[in-house]
Parts: structure tokens; sequence; C-alpha cells
């Protein structure tokens, strides 16, 4: 079953969160094998993609969609993970060319310096006129150097973003997707300046979370894919004072509808419609996330632009 584990540090401003994608990573390889599936390489990145989601949507309050893209300028044009606040979640790339077997993220992604990373917050209950937050940052760091892994990406994100330090490990093959976040908590009062010198709290706090990232980053792939939760946290933290909370269970699932298509098919107009069904004989849509298959023949055309009438109410009869 897949698990996510959130945590504390007791007497430190640092939290953690360690996510194991089993179940749902490989449900969502197993859906796209219908499609031809994607290069080894692609499946360990939308690994990746769907472990630091889950992670990035935990660590906030937010009552909406939490959207992980990665757009590129190499074979790889986008990939996505979708990941809903009660941690359902998909994911799915688009590659147009050959990638190579040993591919890292910048020969996926960057082969220009054009590839950027976009996380999305979109409301479930958006208030009029309310449009989702979007926060966007390239491929590369601040020095214009390539950036070669994911983590870096999202590192360099959530430093620019909400200035605080935070320290991800991400790992994913065909059986586990696999994430660890270590993050700096702000605590009130600190940045001011005592006689130009900082506050000597404030510089133990850094240490301690200096400490806590290196012991994180000492981690590594093999360990984060093949050994349990307990095992890691107790391997990597046994001399800190760890506050564990009671896991969450992230899952695979699908938003797409036949609803969701139909409304598709309405914007696309009356005209566009009917010219596809009378050249293919009907619409069939895939969605690029599960599989799903939804086909429109002429009947069901024209009843998607037949306006809906109300039904008259029902006679009353006097026993």
């Amino acid at each position: 079953m897949s698990e996510l584990h959130k945590f504390l540090f007791e007497g430190l401003p640092v939290r953690g969160m360690l996510v194991r994608l089993t179940g749902a990573w490989v449900e969502i390889l197993k859906r796209r094998e219908a499609a031809g599936g994607f290069p080894q390489p692609v499946r360990e990145l939308l690994g990746q993609m769907a472990a630091a989601g889950a992670l990035m949507q935990s660590n906030i309050k937010f009552n909406g969609a939490l959207v992980l893209q990665v757009f590129g300028d190499g074979p790889v044009k986008l990939a996505v993970a979708e990941v809903q606040p009660d941690l359902a979640l998909r994911a799915t790339a688009k590659v147009v060319g050959e990638v190579p077997a040993d591919a890292q993220l910048e020969a996926m992604l960057n082969v220009h310096g054009k590839g950027r990373c976009v996380i999305t917050l979109d409301p479930k209950d958006k208030l009029p006129g309310q449009q989702p937050y979007q926060g966007i940052v390239p491929l590369h760091g601040d020095h214009r150097e390539p950036l070669q892994r994911l983590s870096e990406v999202l590192e360099h994100y959530m430093l620019q973003s909400e200035q605080l330090d935070t320290r991800l490990i991400l790992a994913a093959n065909d059986q586990v997707a696999a994430g660890l976040l270590i993050q700096r908590l702000p605590v009130e009062g600190e940045g001011n300046l005592a006689g130009g010198r900082r506050n000597e709290d404030e510089i133990g706090l850094n240490e301690g979370f200096n400490r806590i990232a290196h012991l994180a980053a000492t981690l590594t792939s093999e360990e984060l894919l093949t050994l349990d939760a307990d095992t890691v946290l107790r391997r990597l933290f046994w001399e800190e004072q760890v506050r564990r909370f009671e896991p969450l269970s992230p899952r695979f699932a699908c938003t797409c509808s036949r609803e969701r298509v139909s409304g598709m098919l309405r914007s696309l107009g009356r005209e566009e419609v009917d010219s596809i069904v009378a050249e293919r004989g009907d619409v069939e849509i895939g969605c690029d996330f599960c599989g799903n298959q939804y086909r429109f023949d002429a009947v069901d055309v024209g009843e998607l632009f037949t306006p809906q009438r109300d039904q008259p109410p029902a006679s009353k009869v006097v026993h």
C-alpha cells in the first residue's frame, strides 16, 4: 500500500515527509501500457514527479489540485503529475522523438535551455473571477547552470517562492516512486539583528536544519526505493527526537469522465464535431492519464448539441 508519513523534529523548526508510492505508481504505469508506455528515463522522471507532487500537496493547506508540470524543448515536451487534496494522483507525459536510455533531465527537457517547471494550485471552489495560482521556474540555477535533477529544480522553486530552505530526495523505478522532504520552518522574530550580529538562537536553528539536511542527503536511491519508512527514518535520524503522525494513503485516481469530454466537444462547436463524424464515423477520445476511451457516434453528437428541455411536471392524481 502506498504511504505518506509526516514527522517533526522536537526542539527544531524542521519538518519532514516521506512518501512511498507502490500500488498507486504501478497502476499509473499499467494504465499507459496499452498506449506503448514510456521510455525508462521518462518513467523515472514521472515517478519522481508523482512522489514530489504528493509531498508538496501534503505540505500545504489547500482545497484544490496541485499540478506539477515540466515543459521541455527536448524529446519530452511535457510531463505532468496532478495530486488532489485527498492525495488521489495521476501522471502522464508527451514524448516526441527518441529518448536515450541514459538521458538525464537536461537531455530530456532542457536541450536548448528553454525548459521550465510550473506549479499550479487550482482551487476546487473558485470565487468569481478567481484564477489558479501559478509559479514558474526555469530548469537552471541562478547562474544559468543547468540543473541535473528534478529535486534541485523543486528545491530552487521552494526557496524562491516560499523562502523556505528545503532538501528533497527523489527516486523511482517500475515498482516504487519515493521521496523524502526536509524543510526548515520560519520562526517568529527570525531575522532581527542585535548589535549588528545575528541572534545566537537563530544561528543554532540554522545549524539544526543543516544537520538534519546533511543526514537526509546521505540517503541513497536504492535505500529510498527498497527500505520501508520505519527503517529509513531510524537509520537516518536515530539520534534525533522525531514525532510522527498517522500515515496517509496516496492512491491512483483519474478525474476524467464522459461528462467532461462532452463539455470539451461542445466547446469545439457542432460544425467541427460533425465534420469529424462524417470523416471517421464517430469521435473517439482517449484519456492520456488513465487510458479510458470515450466514443461518440452521430446520435451521441446530436444529443450533445440538442438543448435540454425541462420535463413537464408530473400530473397530480387525486385518489
